[in-house]
């Protein structure tokens, strides 16, 4: 019989060459690691074993990306900012009477005698010549700064994080160290320094005998008439400092926190209560890592600010005349404010994106 029509068996010719090829494969495929079968594992089940083997790798791809940004990890600078904000206008409202009362610890100066014992003693005389209004001294700067504020330090945060995030968007601890410094640095410029500023006068006003602002926009006018703009920059270095120092703590011992919560589990959700916890856990840590800054800036922007040089000698007023105790004065309602402020804006955030992420659908 002719070779040309003499019937192919299952033991030769083109079967036995393709029986080879694949004995091979799957010889292959028993050799391969574990993380590589597994990632096998997961691309039959998300049901891509039908499709040839480039558009698998492309759709695993985007099934990857889609999930990162489903659970937040990659996030639209967009909703950042608009969470952001948001969240820094509530939190405020909440914490402001802790911010007034530290405040005005820490420009109780030990050079002249100290009109107020302590926290509630602070609280007490305020309520008593000012009434409750009085513990709300100087919203009004905060609250039109809070917004922009807070914008500007997520927007940032997540702008510069998420080039730097794995495939599963997760952060390392470094990476969150260095783009919670940018994030403190440009909020510090762009909105706390002028603020902060306004917000010290403005408390520091209502000491006076005589108190001459009669509100927000008064003492802007005022302040920018007899001062400029330079004015209302005053103790930059100090706050430059400050922020940028608060917000690498708060940003790495969140993110350090995150990660160790959710493990090998990257798309874990987080409840509420524990992200407060976190939040507050990182807030403490910024208060006792940076205090002695916020006592420098605060006195730097002061109606007395013209008592230092620069911000070097401000500090150095305050070892030499004060002791270095004085360095943490005003840490006490600081902490309990700093806690719940850090608690209940990662809380907001996190809440926020989940709506925006559910009316708002980026890629």
């Amino acid at each position: 019989m002719s070779p040309l029509l003499k019937p192919f068996t299952v033991h030769e010719g083109p079967r036995e060459s393709c029986g080879v090829r694949r004995g091979r494969r799957r010889s292959a495929l028993h050799q391969q690691p574990s993380s590589q079968l597994l990632s096998a594992a997961a691309v039959a089940a998300s049901g891509l074993g039908s499709l040839p083997a480039h558009h698998q790798s492309y759709a695993a791809r985007r099934n990857l990306a889609a999930a990162a940004v489903g659970g937040r990890k990659i996030m639209h600078p967009g909703k950042a900012i608009l969470a952001g904000g948001i969240a820094g206008g509530i939190e405020i409202c909440i914490t402001f009477p802790t911010e007034y009362v530290k405040t005005q610890l820490q420009l109780d100066e030990r050079a002249n005698p100290p009109r107020y014992r302590g926290i509630g003693d602070c609280v007490k005389l305020t309520v008593q010549d000012h009434g409750l209004r009085g513990l709300y001294r100087g919203l009004s700067s905060l609250l039109y700064g809070s917004i922009p504020k807070s914008a500007v330090r997520f927007g940032t945060f997540d702008m510069l994080s998420n080039p730097m995030r794995d495939a599963t968007g997760r952060l390392d601890n470094t990476s969150s160290l260095l783009c919670g410094l940018a994030a403190g640095i440009a909020e510090a410029i762009v909105v706390v320094c002028p603020m902060e500023t306004l917000k010290v006068k403005m408390i520091h006003d209502q000491c006076s005998l005589r108190p001459r602002y009669r509100g927000f926009f008064h003492g802007v006018s005022e302040i920018i008439r007899e001062q400029g703009v330079r004015g209302t920059y005053q103790g930059l270095t100090a706050t430059v400092l400050k922020q940028g120092t608060n917000q690498a703590i708060r940003f790495y011992v969140m993110n350090a926190l995150r990660n160790w919560y959710k493990g090998d589990d990257p798309m874990r959700v987080m409840h509420p209560i524990v992200t407060a916890m976190f939040g507050a856990t990182a807030g403490a840590a910024s208060v006792f890592g940076n205090t002695p800054l916020d006592v420098v800036k605060t006195r730097m922007q002061g109606l007395e600010a013209h008592r230092y040089k620069n911000t070097v000698d401000c500090a150095f007023q305050i070892l030499k005349q004060e002791g270095p105790q004085a360095f943490y004065k005003g840490t006490v309602p600081r902490l309990g404010r700093v806690c719940l402020d850090v608690a209940i804006v990662f809380v907001i955030y996190e809440e926020v994106l989940k709506l925006l992420n559910n009316v708002w659908k980026t890629q």
